[in-house]
């Protein structure tokens, strides 16, 4: 798994980016940096991030994981509890994974190497098929540390052994919910033998070179990893704009409002959460631009569609999001302080390092969210924006992306 991009030859380069935007813009930020080094690359995303691809190939896919999670089946299929979850992924996932198989597949035709999340395990699926050498692509510290527990359990500390253990742990589990149908999936449309473990093992046991698209200034890289695993820090595009001229009249027509947005993830009830959210923003007295909520446009509130986070984020007073890795890199970067409403997965992980950084209140999880709760801790990000401005000019300096294509030429 050392085989290098040809020694600065250009070479034929899949980038694939799974799940929402915050997942699949750093994978565009890589594909851009290495067409700017005269590779051929081709980003591999849902079709509805193509405006992404810019000067370099694109392949849309027709699946896009994060619809599935948007979607009233499944959102009923995460609430579902543990035996719920698992029966729904050959009722919900199935399906549409062959297909998405499929056409990852196709998109990688010819590739000289293939950079994936560790999700699905394309990497190692095309490696087997096509022996393509592939980088794994990683938006929270995923690799094995006696430091911290894996981020899916919230991140903290629970001494060395149970934080290594629980990185098995969720491996594990992955495999005995996946592995069947991993393995129909490699034999059904790749016409491969099964794997007889866990695609995590594996990747380890081969020292395949793992990216890790996170700042150590925001979570300082563990002692532990091996050296074949890259903390490199966050990868960005450059800015586009605002968000269009409604939002750039709010901005300009009184104090710096509060960005208010879950990105994909939907709430039980958006009417309660919208509700709240705006009644919360009241009690602090500060204006709010509000994305994905049902919120009826006002003198001090703008209801908006997508925006451009790095450009939006700068020139507000706040960021209340769900704590998604790529949001939560977004409002570090942008130099102001976040309040994370975490649902599920690492959003806590996210909340916490917020808060122990000090850039942030402490996380207020989303089915606690009142106006109470939120306008107390609107009222408090005075006190946070100091620090905040402090590490986003640290983070601006940070050069993520040209560190990832060091590592993946020289890896």
């Amino acid at each position: 798994m050392g085989d290098r991009l040809g020694g600065g030859v250009p070479v034929r380069v899949a980038v694939v980016g799974l799940g929402s935007r915050g997942d699949t813009q750093p994978c565009a930020a890589l594909a851009h940096a290495l067409g700017a080094r005269g590779h051929d690359v081709v980003l591999i995303a849902p079709e509805r991030y193509a405006h992404l691809a810019g000067g370099v190939g694109f392949a849309g896919l027709g699946v896009d994981p994060a619809a599935v999670v948007e979607s009233a089946e499944g959102r009923a299929w995460l609430r579902s509890g543990p035996l719920g979850f698992v029966r729904g992924f050959r009722q919900v996932v199935e399906p549409l994974a062959e297909k998405l198989v499929v056409e990852v597949d196709a998109a990688c035709a010819g590739a000289d190497m293939v950079l994936a999340p560790a999700l699905g395990a394309f990497g190692r699926h095309l490696h087997d098929k096509y022996g393509v050498p592939y980088r794994i692509l990683q938006f929270q510290p995923s690799e094995p540390t006696s430091e911290f527990l894996n981020p899916l359990f919230g991140g903290r500390s629970s001494g060395r052994v149970v934080n290594r253990a629980s990185y098995a742990v969720v491996e594990r589990l992955a495999w005995v919910v996946l592995g069947r149908m991993v393995n129909r999936l490699r034999g059904r449309v790749l016409g491969l033998g099964p794997l007889r473990g866990s695609a995590f093992v594996a990747d380890r046991r081969d020292r395949v070179p793992v990216l890790c698209g996170v700042s150590p200034l925001v979570v300082p890289r563990p002692r532990d990893w091996p050296s074949w695993v890259h903390m490199t820090g966050y990868w960005r595009m450059p800015s586009t704009q605002d968000g269009g001229q409604d939002v750039q009249g709010f901005l300009e027509d009184g104090e710096a409002p509060v960005f208010v947005g879950f990105g994909s993830m939907v709430p039980d009830s958006p009417e309660r959460v919208a509700e709240q959210v705006v009644a919360g923003l009241r009690i602090a007295g500060m204006r709010g631009i509000v994305q994905g909520l049902p919120v009826e446009g006002r003198d001090d509130v703008l209801s908006v569609g997508e925006v451009d986070h790095a450009a939006l984020f700068r020139r507000v007073a706040a960021v209340v999001h769900h704590g998604g890795a790529g949001t939560t890199a977004a409002g570090l970067t942008a130099g102001v302080p976040s309040v994370v409403c975490p649902f599920f997965s690492d959003q806590p992980f996210w909340g916490r390092r917020v808060a122990e950084l000090g850039v942030g209140p402490a996380p207020l999880p989303i089915a606690e969210l009142t106006a109470r709760e939120l306008g107390a801790r609107l009222l408090a990000v005075p006190g946070y924006r100091e620090r905040a401005a402090q590490l986003g000019r640290r983070l601006r300096v940070e050069d993520g992306v040209k560190n990832a294509v060091v590592c993946v030429e020289g890896s």
